[in-house]
């Protein structure tokens, strides 16, 4: 049966002169297909990206799309060479890794394309030909800045219960100051806003900011107290006693105190326990400092050698022999790389605290120092009694002549640099005096790190999130690298207890059957016999070895609630 064609359609056309003609014409199906809405989000973002860069190149420009990011500034940020994927032989895992150091070089490279931005630079004071940098006074500084410059040096006369300590916050907005005879006050030095001010009728042998700037501790004559920024004692800690140096670490939340019998004890604000405790065998812990980098506590003794502690090992990871006379002052700047110690045999030395072999450099001073500090900048305050002299760049390289210099009328007894900021505050024997030190302090800071400007609500908050990400204290090691490394002997060992337990064949039983008659169905009874016999021997085994596991894993619980009944509060931090 043959189909017929179907007609074509007709179209009309109708032209201005009202002059209708019609004419047959086959019709040809178009279709207008919307590309945009067929493609992908993928080819969408594609095709934008291109459109873009086409936009933003003008015709006769020499950059083409983006400028290249200059490789000295990607050194800077660069974090090493990456993962090798030549070992790693399955495909996924392979792109995986490449993904990975993909993502890190982005990162290095978006960071050295933002630094751009950090407009504030660190300021410093340059000579003129012929003269130096240690001529000029502080009265000369402070005649040549601005105004709220000027403001931040002061000097405070407090001649009753000194001598004086200080100590600043770790944002530098908040100072505390105590005098040997038990006076002691908290404000912010930069509107000079008095927070407390309290007599503790005790001597005060060291003083220290917690994790927050409402709460501080005081090592007074026998006990370790706690207070908050009102003065009101909070805790009273009759575990530790005798303190001569306190240090805290923020990270772990571990209050380190050094006692005159030269016991070193680890308490964990969180908690309100001691978590570690050693016995230094050096009388008299007079100089103690910590580590940022690796958070070790580093000590000196009178035999002229420097020890190195952590709260999980009686025994100090590190040991170097620094001078043949006692330590008299030490200190590590802030980024970790350099450790300054000074001796009674008038010399300054410098080494790099990750590589102990050898000193990097050795200043001979005309003076025994008491005090040495480092800025955030590397300038190094050297002092005693009544002189003061400031370093700058003396750790890579050797520096001849001094940065500043001051005189005092009266004998310091402590210096701080304070953070973010180029002042030096300086206790004394009858006061405290806060000095101009331009270069000292870090331009740029991180206002989720550390913000000098961080409102009630953010300090809170930052509290919080403090807390939920604190370290335990068994991780303090003097390389900190070696958390990521897997300890392959246990490792290897629960492997081969497992392999044990799950693939070791149950055993094969002798079933010897009964011969009986032929037409009794012995054969098939005897085969079914034999089956259950089997499985109840198998049966029996793989209860045995359930059991094992399960006493492995009481045996795993029972450590866990010792360690809880031992430690009741804040379980999860732990």
């Amino acid at each position: 049966m043959e189909i017929p064609e179907p007609k074509p359609k007709t179209k009309r056309e109708i032209r201005k002169d009202n002059n209708v003609k019609i004419r047959q014409v086959n019709e040809v199906l178009t279709y207008n297909v919307n590309q945009k809405k067929v493609l992908s989000r993928y080819h969408k973002k594609q095709l934008l990206k291109k459109t873009n860069a086409a936009k933003r190149v003008k015709k006769g420009s020499k950059i083409p799309g983006r400028a290249p990011v200059p490789k000295g500034v990607v050194k800077k940020y660069d974090k090493g060479d990456g993962v090798s994927t030549r070992g790693i032989t399955g495909i996924y895992q392979k792109e995986k890794w490449k993904n990975k150091e993909n993502q890190f070089k982005k990162a290095t490279e978006q960071s050295a394309r933002v630094e751009i931005l950090l407009s504030e630079k660190g300021g410093g004071i340059e000579a003129d030909e012929g003269e130096k940098t240690k001529d000029i006074k502080q009265i000369d500084i402070v005649k040549n800045v601005d105004v709220a410059s000027a403001a931040k040096s002061f000097e405070l006369h407090l001649n009753e219960f000194g001598p004086y300590q200080v100590k600043y916050t770790r944002n530098g907005k908040h100072m505390l100051l105590a005098g040997k005879l038990g006076h002691m006050a908290s404000f912010n030095w930069f509107t000079k806003k008095l927070a407390c001010e309290i007599n503790v009728m005790e001597s005060i042998h060291d003083i220290c900011y917690l994790h927050v700037d409402t709460m501080f501790a005081c090592a007074q004559k026998k006990y370790l107290h706690i207070y908050d920024n009102t003065g009101t004692e909070l805790h009273c800690l009759r575990k530790i006693s005798n303190i001569n140096k306190l240090e805290f670490l923020p990270y772990h939340f571990l209050l380190a105190a050094g006692s005159d019998f030269g016991k070193l004890q680890w308490l964990d604000v969180s908690v309100g326990e001691v978590v570690g405790s050693v016995l230094t065998k050096q009388h008299g812990l007079s100089t103690m400092v910590q580590n940022p980098y690796n958070a070790v506590l580093c000590t000196g003794s009178t035999k002229g050698d420097v020890a190195m502690w952590t709260p999980n090992c009686q025994e100090p990871v590190a040991k170097l022999f620094c001078h043949k006379s006692p330590v008299t002052a030490m200190d590590i700047d802030p980024s970790g790389l350099y450790m300054a110690t000074a001796g009674s045999d008038f010399k300054v030395k410098i080494w790099d605290a990750r590589n102990l072999e050898k000193t990097l450099q050795v200043y001979k001073i005309p003076y025994a120092a008491s005090n040495v500090s480092f800025s955030q900048t590397g300038l190094m305050a050297v002092s005693n009694r009544q002189n003061l002299d400031i370093y700058r760049d003396c750790c890579a390289t050797a520096t001849r002549d001094q940065y500043l210099v001051h005189r005092f009328k009266q004998t310091i007894t402590n210096m701080k640099f304070c953070p973010f900021e180029d002042v030096l505050g300086v206790g004394t024997q009858k006061g405290f005096t806060s000095l101009l030190i331009p270069g000292a302090g870090e331009a740029n800071f991180d206002a989720l790190e550390l913000n000098p400007y961080q409102y009630t609500s953010q300090r809170k908050e930052g509290e919080v999130k403090a807390l939920l990400e604190k370290i335990p204290y068994e991780m303090i090691s003097l390389n900190p690298s070696v958390i990521t490394e897997v300890d392959v002997p246990t490792m290897k060992e629960q492997i081969e207890m497992k392999q044990k337990l799950h693939f070791i064949k149950p055993p094969q039983i002798d079933y010897k059957p009964r011969n009986k008659a032929k037409g009794k169905g012995g054969s098939v009874n005897n085969a079914r016999n034999k089956k259950i016999a089997q499985e109840k021997v198998k049966k029996d085994f793989y209860q045995k070895l359930s059991e094992l596991e399960e006493g492995e894993k009481s045996n795993e619980e029972t450590k866990k609630s010792n360690v809880k009944a031992n430690n009741p509060i804040l379980q999860r931090f732990l």
